[in-house]
């Protein structure tokens, strides 16, 4: 466990490995806390360098700039799954990295994260790994179908996977199997995806945001609901599911837990996030403590209040071109809170941003923001 007897504060410098938005929203929590902050990210003048105090250019597995960062940082923190682990551990003795490198190895690979689940009695949907057609014929014939063939690592956004089905190209399949290691899941029939935002403070303090309820495009988070639209039992059950893998995990930082709601009100952890989720980007707005103060508190060794929603909230993605639609609008919609992440190109389906209203009615709050859904 990380000693926390000595909180790090301002103007500690917080090393952040990737610039994206995320990364951007850690950066503006800590500079208004006072802290300095540095980046590393390939990508000069990122959205995160954009705001941070230095930004080193390299790639993410150079071990020269990782080094570089980890001694110009009192701190280091990640905003994605998939940082080079091995090159990470080469740089634990430098710098303290509350988070740890377990908590990627278990959370960047979609087996050992079910595995990890299951071992601590955490809800899961049956599945199995798959590294050849055999297996997956055999998991097939074990768990049944449909169900969903995943590659254990990378992928995003509905990338690297497959649907199994009655209408499944199997030959596209046969291409792929055996290039990578894969994880079969017996697909449920939900009624609602929800996620909870789950952290832990300097005092060892486990604190739960609000449930959100997010609904999908293309496999990409489009809208997300706050509070979710189910009821309070299954809202208290989420978040002491949160709780209970907060503690399983020793965490530190936020943790962004996706669950399935089925018709039963039985829920069913999808995926974990080491890191602050697209789901909570509402907490900026409607919270007294955004989900990305409470990351930079948390790695930092600080304390964190309860978390209160002041009324209800409305986030939606601005993917691609819908980011140039909203400045457009922005000036006659004064109730849009518009993030605009500054990311150099527009492309189909990116993330470009995101817009929050909130108010005392959720149907107002979609209305407010339907020409983007």
């Amino acid at each position: 466990m990380t000693n926390y007897s000595s909180p790090i504060l301002p103007p500690s410098t917080i090393g952040i490995i990737g610039g994206g938005q995320l990364g951007q929203m850690m950066a503006l929590s800590a500079k208004a806390m006072g802290y300095k902050v540095g980046v590393l990210d390939p990508t000069d003048h990122a959205p995160a360098g954009q705001v941070a105090d230095f930004q080193i250019v390299a790639e993410y597995d150079d071990l020269k700039a990782l080094t570089q960062l980890a001694q110009q940082s009192d701190v280091l923190t990640y905003e994605f799954e998939n940082v080079d682990q091995t090159a990470l551990k080469q740089v634990e003795n430098l710098t303290r990295i509350p988070q740890g490198v377990e908590l990627l190895t278990i959370t960047s690979h979609r087996l050992r994260e079910k595995t990890f689940c299951r071992q601590h009695g955490l809800p899961v949907t049956p599945f199995a790994s798959v590294k050849s057609m055999a297996d997956l014929q055999a998991a097939i014939q074990k768990i049944g179908q449909p169900g969903l063939l995943k590659t254990v690592e990378g992928g995003y956004d509905g990338h690297g996977q497959f649907d199994i089905n009655e209408q499944t190209d199997w030959h596209l399949i046969e291409s792929e199997i055996e290039q990578t290691e894969w994880i079969y899941e017996l697909k449920q029939d939900f009624v609602r995806e929800l996620s909870v935002m789950v952290t832990r403070d300097g005092q060892d303090q486990v604190i739960t945001f609000p449930v959100s309820e997010n609904r999908h495009q293309h496999h990409i988070l489009h809208t997300s609901i706050i509070p979710a639209q189910t009821t309070d039992a299954v809202k208290s059950k989420a978040q002491h599911i949160a709780i209970q893998t907060a503690e399983a995990l020793n965490l530190r930082g936020v943790l962004g837990i996706e669950l399935f709601e089925l018709s039963s009100g039985e829920l069913m952890i999808n995926e974990l996030a080491p890191r602050p989720h697209n789901s909570g980007h509402y907490s900026i707005e409607a919270c007294n403590i955004s989900q990305f103060d409470a990351h930079i508190r948390s790695i930092c060794g600080l304390a964190i209040p309860p978390i209160r929603q002041f009324e209800p909230a409305v986030m939606v993605n601005l993917l691609g071109k819908n980011l140039l639609t909203a400045r457009t609008d922005w000036p006659t919609h004064p109730e849009w809170h518009l993030h605009d992440y500054g990311k150099a190109e527009v492309r189909d389906r990116r993330k470009m941003g995101h817009i929050t209203v909130t108010g005392p009615s959720i149907e107002s709050l979609l209305a407010s923001v339907s020409q983007f859904r």
